[in-house]
């Protein structure tokens, strides 16, 4: 499985990005590239700032969902997102994309951290599962936009 922390991946995942347009139609989902480029950087800031939480998430996403965060097996088209990583709002999308490109590389810059807080909705990650999830994130979305 890839991970945001192998120089490979990330060197991918940034060309990717880099290849969409503002004029990009999704290939499934009701999101823009704009809010699609926002929404992805939602789980890269909270790995960013690694806060404790008292959540635990929910035992039925930690059973069932949790492992395909990090296997090859891609996601399937129109799985639900979680109220905190949506918006119903027009989003620019040179702007957006500028800020992902920057958290893609801050998180990339944390391949040596040793301490991670659990995630507030899937509960404890290794620092392998932390980059193998948010590769896979970003590969379903710019799957969805044709990139």
């Amino acid at each position: 499985m890839k991970s945001l922390f192998d120089e490979e991946a990330f060197n991918e995942i940034q060309r990717r990005v880099g290849e969409l347009k503002s004029t990009k139609q999704g290939l499934w989902g009701k999101m823009s590239v704009g809010q699609m480029v926002w929404h992805c950087q939602v789980p890269l800031a909270l790995a960013i700032k690694n806060k404790p939480t008292r959540k635990k998430g929910s035992l039925f996403i930690r059973v069932f969902f949790k492992k395909s965060l990090y296997n090859d097996k891609p996601w399937r088209k129109n799985l639900p997102t979680s109220p905190f990583a949506k918006t119903k709002e027009p989003k620019d999308f040179t702007v957006e994309r500028y800020k992902l490109l920057d958290l893609i590389a801050q998180f990339h810059d944390l391949k040596s951290r040793a301490a991670w807080n659990p995630h507030p909705i899937f509960g404890k990650l290794t620092h392998e599962q932390w980059g193998q999830m948010n590769y896979k994130h970003l590969d379903h979305h710019l799957r969805q936009f044709g990139v």
